[in-house]
């Protein structure tokens, strides 16, 4: 019976648990100066030897010049050297059925025959190459658990050689006992550990399984509150006489803790210890969880302030608790941006920003921005404060100059708003969000009198109190393939033009997403809004509702759809109705197909009546990017209206809805 004892390392990419055979040396006798041949006298031209002669003997040492192999075709007779170069073909016999598709991929990368395959080769590397992917066939078989595994090549000649492995696996080794040692220690969660491991008698010896095994059981001992746990290497001794072998993992648990304080490390130069414990997601006294350490740690690098983020468990203060240790190196604070474009209905347009993330710690963000453009100029400037007293909870506040020229109105803005908000993104995508919101503004506002095209200016002061609710059941923030969002806004609003009065803005979002195959997905959306307490003409004609364009009713110009007023332009409305449906069709690589329908109107009426409604459709092409699908969508109106386009093209990033 041969014991061999071997151990696992969990960096190792194809990983062989025994090391192969020690090969035999063999001595070579001494060779004295008298028996060194004399070297060579220079030989005539007319008598030098036939290059294609056989060597002559070494004599005095006793070992031949070695034979080069020769190639023979069984059907013609022909005999090749060595030293003859033709392309070749390699094939592998024997493992049908054994191992999985990671052997297969490990010895295709590691493989000297096919980092090789296509290029012209003499018999002499054929036969290196051979044996030295037969060697590594044998170390991707004994990490699969055949350890009586054997590998014979052989040259099949003709026009393209054929390289052929003949392996013979032999039997699968089993394990016969497997031993966490130590893992009692953790008390009543010990059985739990060993369920994590996974690994356990009569199992197959793989070492993927075992390293796999390991991993799980080093992220459950954290999750189940041992934050100073130690997870040894594996030991495997194999029995080749019973074909099993035994596993023992050595296991330090520790003592299990709670949470205790966030401090801050020497060094730390970010936040302070309080805003840290803001963004995490755990409190004093719940039990440790290693998970919401990374959690963290991933947290505080996404605020885009942090380069460098050391978070650990070091011992508390107090007696079963862990504190959790902060070191923050600072990332560059300020960003400037800008942006070009240009969209039908809304003219050319360039933006700028310039934004200090930390000008007012903790991420109390300044920006100020300014847009340029044929029909909107604006200045700005923001105060923006991220993680306020919790994770992703934003506070902002706004105040801003605008000029605005639209197909159914102009106006002359100056605002100040506020929100507090809970938001999502697509690190930390979110079921739930809301948001609370002020908002002051007098409006200039300039339009004409639908009876009549007359001409008008009238100045709004409007104080709204919006606030919104959104559920997000989908699977991805830009792509969704499965599920569902619902979402809400209610914006009750005190206006005066002359006199006071009040109105509520409702609005009403639902969109659903279906996979039919692995390739299409089938998604649809509806849009619902009213405006209760005001008849159309007292409303300002900035916070009507409109309908048409890109993130709307596709096939028409923005804003486009709905009534309009002697001069055939939009007028706005107090109810909106939108439906779509489109098809997501992967069509190859990173590109996608998406036919759509889209419909809408909007109506003078406190409430839709769903009548007059306008149509366009179009197809769209996506590229689906690591940061979300940019999208291009071309569609054309089926019922216009007089003065509509017949075709309208939209580009943005992220799905239509």
């Amino acid at each position: 019976m041969v014991i061999r004892v071997a151990r696992l390392s969990p960096a190792a990419t194809a990983l062989v648990l025994l090391a192969a055979p020690a090969v035999r040396a063999q001595s070579v006798p001494a060779v004295s100066p008298a028996q060194v041949p004399a070297p060579p006298q220079p030989v005539p031209d007319a008598a030098m030897p036939d290059p294609g002669a056989a060597l002559a003997p070494l004599s005095g040492i006793g070992v031949d010049w070695p034979t080069l192999p020769t190639n023979t075709d069984t059907a013609t007779g022909q005999t090749t050297d060595a030293a003859a170069e033709t392309r070749y073909g390699w094939r592998i016999e024997g493992i049908d059925g054994v191992g999985d598709a990671l052997l297969h991929q490990r010895f295709a990368a590691a493989s000297t025959l096919d980092a090789n395959d296509g290029e012209v080769a003499n018999a002499a590397q054929l036969d290196r190459r051979a044996k030295e992917d037969a060697e590594l066939l044998v170390s991707l078989l004994r990490a699969e658990g055949y350890y009586d595994a054997r590998v014979t090549t052989r040259v099949e000649p003709g026009t393209k050689p054929q390289v052929v492995l003949a392996a013979e696996p032999g039997n699968q080794y089993r394990l016969a006992g497997v031993t966490l040692g130590g893992v009692a220690q953790a008390g009543a969660k010990a059985d739990e550990l060993t369920r994590a491991f996974g690994v356990k008698p009569g199992d197959p010896l793989n070492a993927d399984t075992v390293v796999a095994g390991q991993a799980r059981l080093r992220e459950q001992i954290g999750r189940e509150g041992f934050p100073f746990a130690k997870v040894g290497e594996p030991e495997v001794v194999v029995d080749h006489a019973t074909r099993t072998a035994t596993l023992d993992l050595p296991v330090a648990p520790g003592q299990a803790q709670r949470f205790g304080q966030v401090i801050a490390l020497p060094g730390n130069r970010v936040f302070d210890a309080a805003h840290v414990a803001d963004i995490a997601r755990f409190t004093p006294g719940q039990r440790f969880d290693q998970n919401t350490i990374d959690d963290l740690r991933r947290a505080l690098i996404q605020t885009g302030l942090v380069s460098q983020a050391e978070v650990k468990p070091v011992e508390g203060q107090t007696p079963g608790t862990v504190d959790i240790g902060v070191r923050l190196d600072p990332a560059p604070p300020r960003t400037v941006a800008g942006e070009l474009g240009y969209g039908t209905g809304e003219g050319a347009r360039a933006e700028a920003s310039w934004t200090h993330r930390n000008l007012f710690p903790p991420e109390g963000a300044l920006t100020l921005r300014g847009v340029l453009g044929t029909r909107e100029q604006l200045g700005a400037a923001v105060f923006r404060r991220n993680n306020f007293h919790g994770r992703d909870r934003v506070l902002t506040g706004q105040i801003a100059a605008a000029h605005v020229e639209r197909d159914a109105y102009e106006a002359n803005t100056f605002s100040l708003s506020g929100s507090l908000e809970r938001q999502t993104n697509i690190f930390f995508q979110k079921a739930w969000t809301w948001s609370l919101g002020a908002e002051l503004l007098a409006s200039d506002e300039r339009d004409v009198i639908v009876s009549t095209g007359q001409p008008r200016q009238r100045t709004f002061l409007i104080a709204a109190a919006p606030t919104s609710l959104t559920y997000d059941g989908s699977d991805d923030l830009l792509n969704p393939t499965r599920g569902f969002r619902v979402g809400g806004r209610l914006s009750p609003e005190l206006s005066l033009q002359g006199t006071a009065f009040g109105y509520t803005r409702t609005q009403f979002d639902a969109s659903i997403y279906r996979s039919v195959t692995d390739r299409v997905v089938l998604a649809a959306r509806t849009r619902l809004g009213t405006i209760v307490g005001a008849p159309r003409d007292q409303v300002a004609p900035s916070r009507r509702f409109y309908a048409g364009g890109g993130a709307s009713v596709r096939g028409y110009g923005f804003q486009s759809i709905g009534p309009r007023d002697p001069n055939n332009d939009p007028i706005g409305g107090r109810s909106l109705a939108e439906f779509s449906i489109e098809a997501r069709v992967r069509a190859f690589g990173n590109f996608g197909l998406v036919p759509f329908l889209d419909a809408g109107n909007i109506y003078t009426a406190a409430l839709p009546d769903f009548t007059g409604m306008r149509f366009g459709t179009g197809l769209g092409v996506r590229y689906y990017s690591n940061f979300g699908p940019i999208r291009v969508d071309v569609g054309t109106p089926i019922n216009p209206q007089r003065g509509d386009a017949r075709v309208a093209v939209y580009v943005s990033l992220g799905q239509a809805f």
